[in-house]
This record gives C-alpha cells, structure tokens and sequence, in this order.
C-alpha cells in the first residue's frame, strides 16, 4: 500500500494552483488581444515588419523542409506501392499525404520553433530591461505595439509558409519520382490536381491559421510575463517551443476528429 505523506499533497496543490492561475492569466491575456485589436490605433508598419521578419526571413527554412519532405517521402512510398504496381499513384499520395498533414504539422513545428522563441526571447528582454514599462510611462500602449502586431502577423504568414511549403514539397515529390524514372512535369502536376478536391485543401488550411494565432500567441505570452533577471528570458524562449509544439499538436488532433466528422 502507498503511503502518501502531507508534503505530497502540500505540492500537488500547489502545483494544480499555479496550474490553474496560468491557465486564468492565458485566458485574460487571450481576451484582452480581442479587446485591443479592433481599437485605434492601428500600427500598420510595425505588422507589416513583422510579417516581413516573421514569413520572408522563414522561406528558406521552410522552403529547404519542404523540399526534403516531398523527396523522402516518394523515395520511402515508391517500393511499397511498386509491388502492387500501384507507382502512377504516387503523386497523388504524395500531394495529398502533405497538403492534409505532413505538410502544416512540420511547418507549424518549424515556425514554434523559430518564430515563438524569437518572439519570447525578444520581449522578455524587453521585459527584463524595463523597456515594457518605459513605452507605458512614454504613453504607448505596449501590448498593441509589441503583442497585437506579432499575433496577427504569426496568424497570417504561417498559413501562407504552409502553402508555400506544400509547393515546394511537390516539387520535392517530382524530383524523387525522376530519380528512378522520367515522368513529365505537366503529366506529374495532372496527377496531382486530379487526386485533390476542395475537401482536402480547405479543412487543411483552416487549421493553420489556428496554428499560427497561437505560436504568437504563447510566444508573446511567455515573453511579455517573463520574471526578472536574465534567465528567464531563456526560460521564456524555451517554454514558449514546448508549449506551442504541444498546441500545434492538440490543434492538429482536434482538427482531425472535426473533419472527419462534418467533411
């Protein structure tokens, strides 16, 4: 039999109350975005900077990824379906394979890893360095300078990394498929548009938008909480990852079960 001593419970409540505490402080700081987003000002050159350091300093990341997946991904399914004499299927299983899943996953998890920790990093050394507290004293408003221009540029340039991921990595798919065979680009991209329907693309699509809303927001989260001193500025930039690869995956598991469920 187990014995449980009273510390035991003195730490799992504790535990459960800053569990619950951080979930409250979320939730407020999520509802304050919609508060502050529809209010003036609006600072359209510091959104339009960050989808600038945000989506175009991340094509060549995301671009390299996607072509890499598209490539091992025919050169791993090609023997399998080539003992069923199945290979003409191939482009369609590869389009498909990263458009519905492959494709937003490894991208999302990309940018949570580069986009939520830069973003965390830099606002807890903001934070750290009182700069957060100086721009209220200059009377600018810090959570729509710094916070409602990141999660909105996070919210829209990753479903585009997306798209533009699953470009390349059908490239990718192309270039395996011509390794060991000499199949026409125009016959290759028929096979792919023949595979996808709309059922496909659009339920894919939604579910990055989500995937990018909130990589802004936890990154932002972290950083702009952020304790003093200069740790917890690699602590913000680290709890931000985990805690945005972990939602992408939840997203994606939600996403799955509604689809299958109304589509």
């Amino acid at each position: 039999m187990m014995i449980i001593y009273p510390k035991n419970y003195e730490t799992l409540a504790t535990y459960l109350k800053n569990l619950f505490n951080d979930a409250g402080d979320v939730t407020l700081f999520t509802s304050r975005f919609f508060k502050e987003v529809l209010k003036p000002p609006f600072e359209i050159k510091e959104f339009f900077r960050q989808c600038f350091l945000i989506g175009y300093k991340s094509l060549p990341l995301v671009a390299i990824t996607g072509f890499i997946m598209g490539l091992v991904l025919t050169l791993q399914s090609r023997p399998t379906l080539a003992e069923f004499g199945a290979e003409s299927w191939l482009p369609g299983m590869v389009a498909l394979s990263l458009i519905r899943e492959i494709a937003p996953v490894i991208t999302a998890l990309i940018c949570a890893g580069k986009i939520a920790s830069g973003i965390g990093a830099e606002l807890g050394s903001m934070k750290v360095t009182e700069q957060i507290d100086a721009m209220e004293v200059s009377a600018v408003n810090p959570y729509k300078y710094l916070v409602v221009t990141r999660i909105l540029a996070t919210t829209l340039m990753v479903p585009l990394l997306v798209v533009f991921a699953d470009g390349v990595g059908i490239l990718g798919g192309y270039a395996g498929i011509n390794i060991h065979s000499d199949v026409n680009l125009f016959r290759y991209f028929a096979q792919v548009l023949e595979s996808l329907s709309f059922l496909d693309i659009f339920p894919a699509t939604i579910k990055t938008f989500f995937f990018g809303f909130f990589i802004g927001m936890i990154g932002c989260y972290k950083g702009f909480n952020a304790a003093s001193g200069t740790e917890s500025v690699g602590k913000a930039a680290n709890s931000a990852v985990v805690a945005a690869s972990l939602t992408i995956f939840i997203i994606d598991m939600l996403a799955v079960q509604v689809t299958d469920l109304f589509f």
